[in-house]
């Protein structure tokens, strides 16, 4: 009995599951106002994911489309479907491959991120406006080598 006393002592004491919570708040509360504010523009955060990934980096495979916006790969469809009736993108057949489609920013979505960004990046400052410049290269730092140690711990 003095022994599991002693283990949930050392337990309370350990701050992993404070941090975890701390972490899952934090996210949670980015997230919620983050999401409100792409809610404006008439998008979900998923529609603006893959949007602001083809604004950038220009045409991709759907197929890589989920890993890159962190999208179950099920529902790429249905989120490119609505934003192709929305005329934000469009589909093109790989000429090389046929097994291969890709997705493309229309002149329509590229108008209406260049709107709408601006302002979504002011939000964004504004939510993380709580942390010093310092203290977001530091989170960034931490949290990079938090996410890094969890993808190996996976993997064993």
């Amino acid at each position: 009995m003095d022994q599991e006393k002693e283990l949930y002592k050392k337990r309370k004491q350990d701050p992993s599951l404070k941090l975890f919570v701390v972490l899952s708040k934090a996210y949670r509360s980015v997230a919620d106002r983050v999401a409100a504010d792409i809610r404006k523009s008439g998008l979900n955060t998923t529609e603006f994911g893959v949007l602001e990934l083809l604004y950038h980096s220009g045409d991709q495979p759907l197929q890589k489309i989920g890993d890159k916006i962190l999208l179950a790969s099920g529902s790429i469809t249905y989120v490119v479907d609505k934003l192709e009736k929305k005329q934000y993108l469009k589909r093109t057949q790989c000429a090389e491959d046929r097994r291969i489609t890709f997705a493309s920013i229309t002149d329509k979505g590229k108008e209406l991120l260049n709107e709408i960004f601006p302002t979504h990046w002011e939000q964004i400052e504004n939510i993380t406006a709580g942390l010093s410049e310092e203290e977001k290269l530091v989170a960034i730092e931490l949290l990079k080598k938090l996410g890094k140690h969890a993808d190996l711990y996976e993997n064993n």
